[in-house]
């Protein structure tokens, strides 16, 4: 039987709450935090609905008492804020006593003030300083600065919606090669005009609230958010007396090398992602007991993972739901959240509602939980399935 990975610490800011209580108390009252667009000066404003985190760039900067003159992006602080977040709930007080490492995850980087600055930076040496921010491992740099590990091992995962996900497990693994005792893992990602143009592209945003696993599902909505997780080794723990909050228990990604964006309609990449996890932790689909679905309320990704859950689980799939109506799609930065969402899970022995549904897809007689629901939870399964077929599975666990 696989060991598992305890985790000792989460942070989180998204649409429905800038920490994990504030999240937790939305998720069971069915509080949703998406809504017309405020904050972004784009031509869709009244034509789709996103996940918004209500705090300016001012107000986040406040937050982590930086002077005027910095060039964080937006990215930069929601990720800073989530992961020292993770760090205070670990009780750390001397990130140099054992090894530890950052791996974190973004989609869109310094975009959004790339976009912003795009016309001045030839004419404007002021707003220079965020040519140096626009890359995705600028945002990582700035969190392991935040948390003063910038000189340990620090790096970044860029695999689309799959990303935090991959940086749970790449850090699970580094703690089971022995290489790190803790590793800060998760997730950040901002609204940007750049994403919301590239998906208004791709015609799959959508201009209600989306409707996860719902025939008549309309599209996702985009999102902002950030979370961290502290994973810590055996020996760490005991050392430390820490409180374990849950484990890490399995963990699997594949490729279903089928499209640019879009799943296989079979839901193969779903299917491998969650086998693999199955095996690393030494169960049988019957372990489950709730899935944190990917439920993005796209055409494809619900037919996708509704074929894979099939496939995996037979006729008995676990209770399942989607929180993307909550949040919105959080892109590199979903694995994360939901895997904050995971723990919670387990901790309160709470299955939380997918939100907008009503009508079951005539492909297959999968009906989501549509009320909080209070279960004795063992294990819960989370999805994260990113464009380019990267599709990875966690497994979370009340016992190593």
């Amino acid at each position: 039987m696989n060991k598992g990975i305890a985790i000792t610490g989460m942070g989180i800011i998204s649409a429905i709450g800038n920490n994990v209580e504030e999240n937790y108390s939305a998720l069971i009252s069915g509080k949703t935090g998406v809504s017309k667009i405020s904050q972004i000066a784009t031509i869709h404003k009244n034509a789709i609905k996103v996940g918004e985190i209500d705090l300016t760039n001012e107000q986040l900067e406040a937050q982590l008492g930086l002077t005027p003159d910095n060039n964080y992006s937006r990215t930069a602080l929601l990720g800073a804020i989530a992961a020292k977040q993770a760090v205070a709930n670990a009780q750390i007080t001397n990130m140099k006593d054992y090894r530890t490492g950052l791996v974190s995850s973004t989609s869109v980087g310094g975009m959004d003030m790339t976009e912003k600055y795009f016309y001045q930076y030839l004419e404007d040496e002021a707003v220079q300083k965020y040519i140096d921010g626009h890359h995705a491992g600028d945002s990582t740099q700035k969190i392991a600065q935040q948390l003063g590990i910038d000189k340990s091992l620090v790096t970044t995962i860029s695999t689309a919606c799959s990303s935090a996900a991959n940086a749970i497990m790449f850090g699970a693994r580094l703690i089971k090669s022995g290489k790190l005792d803790r590793v800060i893992v998760g997730g950040s990602d901002c609204l940007s005009k750049f994403t919301i143009n590239g998906f208004k592209t791709l015609m799959i945003l959508s201009d209600t609230d989306n409707t996860p696993f719902d025939e008549n599902r309309k599209g996702l909505n985009l999102g902002e958010a950030a979370a961290f997780l502290v994973l810590e080794s055996d020996e760490a723990v005991r050392a430390g007396n820490k409180k374990v909050l849950a484990y890490v228990k399995g963990y699997g990604n594949a490729n279903d090398a089928h499209h640019q964006t879009a799943s296989s309609e079979n839901g193969d990449g779903a299917t491998l992602a969650m086998e693999k996890a199955l095996k690393v932790a030494g169960m049988q689909p019957e372990d489950i007991d709730y899935i944190n679905a990917h439920g993005t309320a796209t055409a494809n990704n619900d037919l996708s993972e509704g074929r894979a859950f099939q496939r995996i689980f037979g006729h008995k799939t676990p209770d399942f739901s989607s929180t993307k109506p909550y949040t919105g799609h959080t892109l590199a930065a979903a694995g994360g959240i939901e895997a904050v969402y995971a723990v919670l899970a387990l901790q309160n022995n709470t299955i939380y509602p997918n939100l907008n549904f009503e009508t079951p897809m005539k492909e297959f007689n999968l009906v989501p939980q549509t009320q909080t629901k209070e279960k004795e939870l063992n294990t819960v399964l989370s999805n994260s399935l990113g464009f380019g077929g990267n599709c990875s599975t966690v497994i979370f666990s009340k016992k190593p």
